[in-house]
């Protein structure tokens, strides 16, 4: 039976509708890393730059749907449950599901549709998968709904990056995806399964970029053998693992630029391994299979939700230049065994349904074809950055580097 008729996601959608109504709480390329880093007369950044944190009050309004699933996540710290949707049931055994795609919600925990929504539109590519999506709640949302005491939730900003919940125990947001994780290494449930992918948009992103860096789920999937894949998604920032940044700041007036959430300094969640280690985390990330999917067209400096505080600010001054400088970096720190993927889609911006139902948006999910790299796009000086139009040249295609066909007509 296919993972997701045509009919089944137009139900989903239709029921989420239904409850939505019914509640009353409703650059292109950047200049190569390095030339930025050197460029001399950039603008300094200062802590004073706005920041997205607490800027976008609807983040901080309850959600009007809750998944209907729940997950139990037990660790030394305690139990909690998690919302979630899943897209078969998982409760019995699972012989034709041979890939699991984990979608992971934006800053807002409403954009809950976007991976059986690619789902559906990938067809036969995504007819042995089963797609899985959590929904990190906070406090207001707990409220709201009349949950029961053992739900957990997070602090706004602190499920995207690892933090504890605030109640019902201290359980980090990371500790989610290994629950997950450790559910599809059963091999009672899933004894045919061989790929497993946690992607992300927006929040979602960042949580799969540090996730890849610092998690430490993975080993029962690997005592299988299971390969696991992560899709990076226009993330408003990226963990770094020194002081290297396309902009230049000054430390003292910057104090957050190198700490957790954009470095490894800090106040860390309890859940990172210590002693850190920055190179052993930098040298394990490099070694994960990451595409970063990137839309050609998120390039509003000023948009609500982007992480506009000076330490977002010293990655670049959009998400698709921040993106762009953060593969050039990486690809800088290691040439020769840089074997990550950039797939871009034309036409769209920032949102999570129209990017993972896009023609490499599938690619990246669930390995269909039609995401073309035989074309790279022509590189031209980027609009995003003044400091980039100043550069000594700007980042030229490269053969990691992917673009599908325009999006600008894909539905919303």
């Amino acid at each position: 039976m296919p993972i997701l008729s045509a009919l089944s996601w137009t139900r989903n959608i239709v029921r989420r509708t239904t409850q939505a109504l019914a509640s009353t709480v409703c650059l292109h390329y950047a200049a190569v890393f390095l030339a930025g880093v050197l460029l001399q007369g950039v603008p300094v950044l200062a802590e004073s730059a706005p920041a997205a944190d607490g800027a976008s009050a609807a983040v901080r309004k309850p959600v009007p749907v809750i998944q209907d699933g729940r997950l139990e996540i037990s660790t030394a710290a305690g139990n909690g449950v998690v919302p979630i949707d899943v897209s078969r049931d998982w409760s019995t055994p699972r012989p034709d599901v041979t890939r699991a795609v984990i979608v992971i919600h934006g800053w807002s925990r409403r954009d809950l549709n976007s991976g059986e929504r690619a789902a559906a539109h990938a067809g036969v590519a995504a007819q042995d998968a089963i797609v899985i999506t959590p929904q990190f709640l906070i406090a207001a949302d707990i409220a709201a709904h009349a949950l029961p005491a053992n739900t957990l939730h997070w602090s706004a900003d602190g499920w995207k990056t690892g933090y504890d919940a605030q109640g019902p125990a201290s359980i980090s947001s990371f500790s989610v995806v290994d629950t997950i994780f450790a559910r599809l290494a059963d091999k009672t449930l899933f004894p045919s399964l061989k790929l497993v992918v946690l992607a992300g948009h927006s929040a979602g992103g960042q949580f799969v970029q540090r996730y890849a860096a610092v998690g430490h789920g993975q080993a029962p999937l690997a005592a299988r053998g299971i390969g696991i894949h992560y899709v990076v998604a226009n993330p408003s920032s990226y963990l770094y693992f020194d002081a290297k940044r396309p902009v230049a700041t000054r430390a003292a007036s910057c104090a957050k630029a190198e700490q957790w959430e954009y470095g490894l300094n800090g106040d860390l969640p309890p859940y990172v391994e210590q002693p850190v280690s920055p190179g052993k985390i930098e040298q394990h990330y490099l070694a994960q299979n990451i595409v970063y999917l990137l839309g050609l067209e998120d390039t509003d400096p000023n948009q609500p939700e982007l992480d506009r505080s000076c330490a977002g600010e010293a990655e670049g001054p959009t998400r698709l230049s921040r993106g762009l400088n953060f593969v050039a970096y990486l690809r800088s720190q290691d040439e020769t065994n840089f074997t990550q993927r950039v797939l871009e889609v034309p036409g769209v911006g920032h949102s999570s349904s129209r990017m993972f139902a896009s023609a490499c948006g599938m690619a990246a999910l669930f390995d269909r074809q039609g995401c073309d790299s035989t074309q790279p796009p022509q590189a031209t000086p980027s609009t995003d950055s003044p400091q980039a139009a100043q550069s000594t040249g700007v980042a030229q295609p490269s053969p990691a580097v992917q673009t599908g066909p325009n999006e600008s007509a894909a539905p919303q």
